[in-house]
């Protein structure tokens, strides 16, 4: 009689994922910036042996024009493997790619040719706002018992924004995932600790708040996000609102502790409006049960002459860093961070999650910088979304961030590209000066998730 095998993608813990195979492909959302031309999902080698090393060998077009191709997901990964998770021989078959300005949802099939991503469904707007009362959705992950989503706000652009889940099978959208909220209103990331039955999510700000960039009366105001929100998972019901302080604006990328008996994680913040410093905090769960959160890492701005800087900074005389990304290696010792303005990645040693210590940097782009690539002049636009290998020697990251944002920190326009960094496990790292992906005139590319996974796309429940 034959058996049922779980896929071999999936691991057990963090550890055993590090001795996986290298990543031979990689999966980037492109969006079309006029929006006159659908966006696509391309296709990367990522194999240093091939001939076509570094460049697109694949590519996928959505049916629709629009989109803005946002957070995408696997539709299952190795928390399939979890003790309570009902389907434990689901596939990591399937992309799962929603669109940030349409709201629609694609699914996109590549086992029967890696290269050539075949769309199988489009769940459009009406049946995530129909079924969950949500639009907007923006980041996705693979859960044990179905694939989680986060979406901005509701169809009319206002709040409240939440999460939603979807089925592990036929990908329809089951509903909204809150049972009692409390007073949370603004969402963005969230994250889990799944063996304590933990939910921490973040905030940004309603799609009425964002879609037209950032609105200065909005941002001194203090009426984006900055607060985390604390849940339990099993009851799906809000527990603890954490307020960093109305100085903090936008509390974004969550990435929690990858040893799931760890009960840490680190958030990054765009921007303080005191000081126009971008920040880091760990949260943490202390011995009452209830959570706390602590800055561990501060970025100051880069002083700039104001004929150097767009007209949204140019009173401030300075670059602010602007993080708007952070991964963590899976062996829980490396965070990146990324300072998308100023064009810089930068490695933190956070083997003590409350003492990080800044061991590495790569600089490329920038607002003022324009920091060339080996194999380019200058170039615009700044490290933005970061993708680890499972081992934790490669890095890649593209420059765009947000086509409204895109338009307000480079409003010349930002020429995409996608590059590669190699790690040293000892701290450290350089960018591969063979590695330079440039996406055609119109083009920008944002996302990314490797082959058989990588350190963001699975979470695990034993150590």
């Amino acid at each position: 009689m034959p058996s049922w095998k779980p896929d071999p993608t999936f691991y057990t813990s963090p550890r055993m994922a590090m001795q996986a195979p290298p990543e031979k492909l990689g999966y980037v959302a492109i969006f079309n910036v006029a929006g006159k031309k659908p966006d696509a999902m391309g296709v990367v080698d990522l194999d240093p042996k091939s001939s076509t090393y570094g460049t697109l060998v694949g590519r996928t077009e959505m049916p629709n024009t629009g989109d803005e191709l946002h957070h995408f997901s696997w539709n299952a990964c190795s928390s399939a493997l979890c003790p309570y998770a009902p389907h434990p021989h689901v596939e990591r078959r399937y992309l799962v790619v929603p669109g940030i300005r349409s709201s629609r949802i694609h699914i996109l099939d590549v086992k029967a040719d890696p290269h050539q991503p075949k769309l199988v469904k489009v769940i459009e707007p009406g049946d995530l706002a129909k079924r969950a009362g949500y639009s907007r959705p923006h980041t996705l992950h693979c859960g044990p018992e179905g694939i989680y989503g986060s979406a901005l706000g509701a169809p009319s652009g206002e709040g409240p924004g939440g999460i939603f889940l979807m089925d592990h099978n036929d990908f329809g959208v089951l509903g909204q995932w809150e049972m009692d909220r409390g007073p949370q209103r603004l969402a963005y990331d969230f994250a889990w600790h799944l063996g304590h039955d933990t939910q921490i999510t973040s905030e940004w700000g309603t799609p009425n708040m964002i879609e037209d960039g950032v609105v200065p009366e909005l941002l001194l105001g203090g009426k984006y996000g900055h607060a985390l929100h604390v849940w339990d998972l099993r009851r799906r019901k809000h527990v603890q609102s954490i307020d960093l302080g109305a100085e903090h604006q936008m509390v974004l990328e969550l990435r929690q502790a990858r040893d799931p008996t760890k009960t840490y994680g680190f958030v990054g913040v765009v921007v303080s409006t005191k000081d126009l410093t971008g920040s880091v905090w760990l949260w943490h769960k202390e011995k009452n049960g209830s959570y706390a959160v602590r800055k561990v890492i501060e970025i100051p701005p880069e002083p700039a002459e104001p004929d150097q800087l767009p007209p949204l900074l140019k009173g401030f005389k300075a670059v602010p860093p602007i993080i708007t990304d952070i991964n963590l290696s899976l062996d829980d010792r490396f965070l990146y961070v990324s300072c998308w303005a100023t064009g810089e990645l930068r490695q933190y040693d956070v083997s003590d999650p409350l003492k990080p210590k800044h061991v590495g940097s790569v600089h490329i782009g920038g607002i003022v910088r324009r920091t060339p690539h080996p194999k380019s002049g200058k170039v615009n636009g700044g490290p933005q979304m970061v993708e680890l290998s499972r081992d934790g020697r490669r890095i890649y990251f593209t420059n765009s961030l947000y086509k409204a944002w895109d338009e307000q920190f480079y409003p010349e326009g930002i020429k995409g590209w996608m590059v590669k960094v190699d790690v040293d496990p000892k701290g450290g790292m350089k960018l591969d000066p063979n590695f330079f992906l440039e996406t055609v005139a119109g083009e920008r590319p944002h996302q990314i998730r490797l082959q058989g996974g990588d350190s963001s796309s699975d979470t695990y429940c034993y150590p």
